[in-house]
């Protein structure tokens, strides 16, 4: 064990800071404006000391040079399968970590008066707590498996934050769309750890890019695919980029913290992280490049329309993490990485300050450039963000939530009838209500399924139900009844859309 093994301690302070004001708030010294202080004090303290290991940390890899990995033991085994608890500490993890911590300790700074009185205020503190300790694993771990964790962490402080305000329906409607466009970068994550484990036998970031030098370019492009889509869904690049701008409904010190300076270029620094696995994979960086390049012309084109002071910012920090791609892209990783310092160090400042613009600078909004206004369809398109919002609300969000609703009406319909509970309405009951309303298949399959439906019901109630008797009877008139069910979710069309993709991913 050396000096450097206290790089643990830097994620590890702010999430005990979290679980201590959770406790104390359950307990009850950290309720109410009475216990605000020592809620500030803790978060202070924490993020302090974590700030002061990392300058430790940076110094003595000045003096001694940074060791690089440092191993502290297995985290977790299983078989074959291990995964270390170690950290990466070169010149851009420290260097990042170190920003990172800066970054956050003047943000909450900010926020302990930002926030004085707030009803939520220690629940407030605890996400951002949650949320330092987030990144900061992101930044130092050691393997993508770790990373993975910080990742989470961050995610889940993120959707409490914008669903800070959770009385207000469009700040969880908000906080579900971000949620739920993450999710798909999740996945991806989830598939690059599972080809890097099935292919090299390592989660550590150092033997990914060694081992993957022996893989085929296939192998190669196939595990960087999933690191890379959480790359994107999390810097919020296209076609991710619709929730971003809605995450912008939580208090201003977590828009600068989570959307201004830091999260929203921690998939930057993961596409960074993985500079030896992607210059194997030219035809990926190339589609980085573009997605990148994309992102960056559609932040700068609606940027132009907005009227408020966060959206504004919002949309020019789109466009500067584009570029950030775009450089990646192009193989100037080195570019990217003191342009990631920098932005996210300018745009804390801008965003922390977004209060105070509407005193700092005199006169109205300035209109959109002329050259815009000369083209009303672009123009149009710019005000309605190019539509992409109403998009993956149709495509993810809607759908997510009424098949949500569809398994609780079962759950509270079908499976509490099973088991008996007594508050249970009957399944027949709810079928009764829904047949008054059954959604009409549209097209050549959702005709198919509708003749199918209609055949069986029939069938059930010709044959089955009615020549039944006694108990037998009354088990089929149950199966008939759950049978029904099941049709009239296969009128739905989101689940035709479910079906279509488990068929492909089994054939896949």
């Amino acid at each position: 064990m050396t000096a450097f093994s206290l790089a643990a301690l830097v994620p590890a302070l702010p999430l005990l800071a979290a679980l201590l004001i959770a406790l104390l708030h359950l307990a009850g010294p950290a309720r109410g404006e009475a216990g605000e202080t020592l809620t500030a004090r803790i978060t202070l303290a924490a993020s302090g000391l974590s700030l002061l290991t990392l300058f430790g940390l940076d110094a003595l890899a000045l003096i001694t040079g940074a060791p690089g990995q440092v191993r502290l033991g297995d985290w977790f085994a299983s078989g074959a399968f291990r995964l270390p608890l170690s950290f990466t500490l070169d010149g851009l993890s420290l260097g990042f970590a170190t920003l990172v911590g800066l970054i956050a300790l003047v943000t909450l700074k900010f926020s302990v008066n930002y926030m004085h009185r707030e009803a939520g205020f220690h629940r407030f503190f605890i996400g951002m707590n949650l949320f330092a300790a987030g990144m900061l694993l992101i930044v130092l771990a050691g393997n993508a498996g770790l990373a993975f964790v910080g990742w989470e962490l961050a995610g889940v402080s993120s959707w409490m934050l914008i669903g800070y305000a959770y009385e207000r329906g469009t700040a969880t409607i908000n906080a579900q769309r971000a949620f739920l466009t993450n999710r798909i970068g999740d996945a991806g994550f989830l598939l690059g750890i599972a080809l890097a484990f099935l292919w090299l036998g390592s989660l550590d970031w150092a033997e990914m890019a060694h081992g993957s030098k022996n893989l085929p370019t296939l192998y190669v492009g196939l595990m960087a695919i999933g690191f890379v889509t959480a790359a994107l869904a999390k810097s919020a690049q296209l076609p991710f980029s619709p929730w971003i701008a809605r995450a912008l409904e939580g208090p201003t010190p977590s828009s600068a913290i989570f959307y201004g300076a830091v999260m929203v270029h921690a998939g930057v620094y993961l596409v960074i992280r993985l500079q030896p696995v992607l210059i194997q994979t030219p035809g990926l960086m190339a589609i980085i490049a573009c997605i990148g390049l994309c992102t960056a012309l559609y932040g700068w084109i609606v940027g132009y329309v907005q009227s408020d002071v966060k959206s504004a910012l919002l949309f020019a920090t789109l466009t500067q993490v584009g570029l950030m791609f775009l450089a990646c892209g192009l193989g100037l990783f080195q570019l990217a990485a003191w342009h990631m310092a920098l932005h996210a160090t300018w745009r804390a400042w801008q965003f922390l300050a977004a209060p105070s613009y509407m005193h700092l600078l005199r006169g109205a909004t300035p209109p959109a450039p002329a050259w815009l206004r000369r083209f009303p369809r672009l123009y149009t398109a710019a005000l309605q963000r190019f539509w992409l919002e109403p998009l993956a609300d149709r495509l993810l969000t809607r759908p997510t939530l009424a098949m949500a609703r569809d398994m609780r009406a079962i759950d509270d319909n079908v499976i509490s009838s099973m088991l008996g509970m007594p508050e249970a309405r009957r399944a027949d009951a709810l079928l009764d209500e829904r047949e008054l309303a059954v959604v009409k298949g549209r097209g050549l399959a959702g005709g198919l399924l509708m003749w199918v439906a209609i055949r069986f019901d029939r069938f059930e109630q010709r044959l089955v139900l009615q020549g039944g008797g006694g108990r037998l009877g009354a088990g089929l008139r149950h199966l008939g009844d759950w049978l029904k069910w099941v049709e009239y979710l296969l009128e739905q069309p989101r689940y035709l859309l479910l079906m279509v993709m488990a068929t492909l991913v089994a054939i896949l």
